[in-house]
């Protein structure tokens, strides 16, 4: 039989009390392992259906997921744009939105000429003074400055100095609604001045420049009318550059804010006459305050620029040119 002497007694007690207690541990730790029979505690709001896993609150992540890889929602894109308030700082020349371009392109599928544009409005649109000199080379001069707009006046050669269905002194924007006021020589019977230019020419580009209202007509009226141009317009295909006016008659500028609400709500092309002519003596304006002074058509020449009408051909082509080159790219 083994003896122990009394320092080897101690020494053994203690060695298997380290054992116990190294046991101990052991199986403390493999409890704290092992999964849990009791139910976890529930999030509030949180699933209790069966194979339904639980939502988790935005400061959670699962377990064993690395905090901050999920795939963030992207952010809407910002509006940029000045708002319809701010019209008198918006550009002379239009910005070309992806939805006018969407537009253009649409109307190409349904078959709208991309040679043709349009002009609808009133006696400030007649070929005479507007626009029209560029189908004939000897009436106008681009000069070194605007020599790029060559090209656009090439490309739409014939448009210029076309006269419009949708175009005649007196007309308004109810005008151009009513088949009443339509050609009966060159429209079908119940087709609108609009629609009868629409179908004539098959337009990709319509520039709508609607000065003439009634003074004491609301702005309103004004809005209900040409929000139905712009609806057939866009429906045709085509791409409406809406234009603001020179004159103030209505004395509060409401026709030129509700112009500048509609490019805005519509996505379209705005040409800010308005600010191209506000600079000039007496807005470019005759004494009537409202028809243009008349110069010739030489953008190279200061003094012919101190006009009206050298104004508003120049930038009528600019708004074109600004519009086709977008549609292109």
């Amino acid at each position: 039989m083994n003896s122990f002497t009394p320092r080897q007694h101690i020494s053994h007690r203690f060695d298997h009390a380290i054992r116990l207690l190294a046991l101990a541990l052991l199986l403390a730790i493999l409890a704290a392992c092992a999964p849990a029979n009791a139910a976890a505690p529930q999030t509030p709001g949180a699933s209790t259906q069966p194979g339904v896993v639980p939502s988790l609150a935005p400061s959670e992540t699962l377990t064993g997921e690395p905090t901050g890889t999920r795939t963030p929602k992207p952010s809407p894109t910002p509006d940029l744009r000045l708002k319809p308030e701010d019209w008198q700082q918006w550009s002379v020349t239009p910005q070309v939105s992806a939805n006018a371009i969407a537009i253009y392109r649409r109307g190409l599928e349904q078959g709208t000429d991309p040679t043709h544009f349009s002009k609808i409005g009133d006696c400030q649109n007649v070929p005479t003074y507007f626009l029209g000199m560029f189908d004939d080379p000897e009436k106008y001069t681009l000069g070194e400055d605007y020599a790029y707009l060559l090209p656009t006046i090439e490309h739409f050669a014939g448009s210029w100095n076309r006269t419009s269905a949708a175009v005649k002194g007196g007309y308004n924007v109810a005008s151009v609604l009513s088949p009443l006021m339509a050609n009966e020589d060159i429209c079908e019977p119940g087709e609108t001045p609009l629609q009868c230019e629409l179908r004539l020419h098959n337009p990709s580009i319509a520039i709508i420049s609607m000065e003439t209202w009634w003074s004491k007509k609301p702005g309103d009226e004004y809005e209900k009318y040409m929000r139905q141009i712009l609806d057939q317009v866009i429906e045709h295909g085509a791409v409406p550059i809406i234009a603001t006016k020179a004159d103030n008659l209505e004395g509060d500028h409401r026709i030129n804010q509700v112009i500048a609400k509609l490019a805005y709500e519509y996505d379209i092309p705005m040409w800010n006459f308005w600010a191209a002519t506000d600079p000039l003596w007496h807005h470019g304006l005759t004494n009537d305050g409202f028809h243009l002074t008349v110069g010739h058509n030489d953008f190279d020449d200061r003094l012919a620029m101190r006009y009206g009408w050298p104004w508003r051909n120049l930038t009528g082509l600019q708004a074109i040119d600004a519009v086709w080159n977008a549609v292109q790219e």
